[in-house]
């Protein structure tokens, strides 16, 4: 046997039908489409149509609120924590942030940084630097003998602005 010589078994790969070809073909005329009407038509998109009637995704009421402003954090919990450290994956002898976290497999996500959350119970001395946690989390790493670093928080644009305002009025 030669590389030229090998090829697919009888039957393995099949040719796309070719509608609208001759009525020998099987699928001439209407190509499969039947007769008339939108769908027998190009360009249609009847998803979610009703002819004309108002669709159901819109008679139904709306609920809730999606805050595009939201923060998205890496939720993370003191016992996952744990049990990595325990497992080998998380290197302790240095601070632990985000891309440990993420290395690890424990921060998916977080656009905005982790989040420690105090679920389960840590055991190892730690250093942390992350961009939240709960007062919960960090007294449960204070006990066990480490820190919890947070980044110093910015004024919003608003505070900014208030402050200029309030510098000018001082001049």
């Amino acid at each position: 046997m030669k590389l030229n010589e090998i090829s697919d078994n009888n039957g393995a790969r099949k040719g796309r039908m070719r509608v609208g070809r001759g009525i020998g073909s099987g699928k001439g005329k209407t190509a499969g489409r039947g007769q008339k009407g939108a769908k027998a038509r190009s360009g249609v998109s009847v998803n979610g149509f009703e002819g004309g009637q108002m669709p159901l995704h819109m008679r139904i009421p709306k609920r809730g609120f999606n805050n595009i402003f939201a923060k998205d954090f890496a939720e993370v919990n003191l016992g996952m924590i744990q049990k990595m450290i325990d497992a080998g994956k998380l290197d302790v002898s240095g601070t632990v942030d985000h891309a440990a976290l993420k290395a690890a497999g424990l921060a998916r996500g977080g656009k905005d940084g982790v989040r420690l959350l105090a679920k389960g119970e840590l055991t190892t001395k730690v250093a942390f630097a992350v961009t939240g946690a709960s007062k919960g989390a960090i007294a449960a790493v204070e006990k066990a003998g480490g820190s919890v670093t947070l980044p110093e928080a910015q004024p919003s644009e608003h505070e900014k602005k208030t402050a200029r305002r309030e510098a000018n009025k001082a001049k």
